[in-house]
């Protein structure tokens, strides 16, 4: 196990933490982003799973988010304002008349404190950040730790916690956009998810939440007995097209299974599974990612990655029964995401 750290263009760290398999998770403490993640594959050839930006400077717009740490309120605030205790909150708008992913302020464009940390079987880092209250139009003080720890099991987990001196909105995630085909060979077409969730979120053409749920029996959102992503990106239901022919959706979890999430990809045999005390997470499989961006491993396109945003829905903001996003003065906001990484042989 061991960390190493190199500079930026003289502005960011990146640290790079190895576990004893050669497994290595490599994050800038700038907007808390993962630049990579290598992995074997079943033959035990290592290769990078996740996107990022070949040209390090893309990161400071980073426009689609990747690998980023997301907050204060991961997702799509409706009309960029809410109501608390009886006050409006008024907030930046970056999504049309809306607000995505904590907007200019978000916490995907901060400069975080960083402590590595190193154990017998662990390595990894602590990063924090201090909001001040009215900071993006958000109300409180807010204090936001967060620690990636990866073990020697090919597991990375990830811990948040926060905790504000006013009531506050919180939701917090990772955007990463995995592709288990291993250095970008092929899109996400063929990776099968299975995923347990019997509902989700209707959305609007704006991505916006209508404020309810849909059943997913009978329909591509169905991923209880698994299937290819492709499955959605070829269906013309009236959600896949809101999406941009692919899904953007806030699934709620039956908590039926010990692996809330499970992602295999045949060729490479890697696979994925995620487990986590969020009750629901946006499945998002880059619709809108535009062709041509120079990444690490060659160009942008359409379906190139999935992303698995473990978190509470902003819609609870405007709607009634979604998991909550406020967090009370005083009590602590606590979650975890546990991505553990394997393969199969044949």
């Amino acid at each position: 196990m061991n960390i190493n750290t190199r500079e930026i263009s003289g502005k960011w760290q990146e640290y790079t933490l190895k576990n004893d398999h050669g497994m290595t998770v490599n994050v800038l403490n700038y907007g808390g982003i993962i630049t990579k993640i290598i992995v074997p594959d079943r033959d035990g050839k290592m290769e990078n799973i996740v996107l990022g930006y070949k040209d390090y400077a893309d990161y400071e717009t980073n426009p689609n988010f990747f690998g980023a740490l997301i907050g204060p309120v991961a997702g799509r605030i409706q009309n960029a304002s809410f109501e608390l205790n009886g006050k409006m909150y008024a907030l930046d708008t970056n999504d049309g008349k809306n607000q995505l992913h904590g907007g200019s302020t978000g916490f995907h464009q901060v400069i975080w404190g960083v402590e590595p940390f190193e154990t017998d079987s662990t390595v990894g880092l602590k990063l924090s950040h201090k909001r001040v209250d009215g900071e993006g139009g958000y109300p409180g003080n807010l204090d936001v730790h967060v620690t990636y720890t990866l073990n020697n099991a090919n597991q990375l987990k990830l811990d948040y916690n926060a905790e504000s001196d006013q009531t506050t909105a919180v939701t917090l995630t990772n955007h990463s956009y995995f592709n288990l085909s291993g250095d970008l060979k092929n899109t996400v077409h063929n990776h099968h998810v299975t995923m347990d969730s019997g509902k989700f979120v209707e959305l609007d053409e704006g991505l916006i939440p209508t404020g309810k749920w849909r059943g997913v029996t009978g329909t591509s959102f169905d991923f209880r007995n698994g299937h290819p992503l492709h499955d959605g990106f070829n269906d013309n239901s009236e959600q896949n097209k809101n999406a941009g022919n692919g899904y953007d959706h806030y699934f709620m979890f039956d908590e039926k299974q010990e692996q809330n999430v499970i992602v295999q990809h045949s060729d490479s045999g890697r696979n994925l599974t995620i487990q986590t005390d969020q009750l629901g997470m946006v499945m998002y499989t880059a619709n809108t990612l535009e062709d041509g961006l120079e990444l690490t491993e060659g160009l942008s396109e359409k379906h190139l990655g999935v992303c698995f945003e473990t978190q509470a829905s902003p819609a609870s903001l405007h709607h009634e029964g979604f998991p909550s996003v406020i967090l009370e003065e005083g009590s602590t906001y606590k979650r975890q995401t546990l991505f553990s990484f394997g393969v199969e042989n044949k």
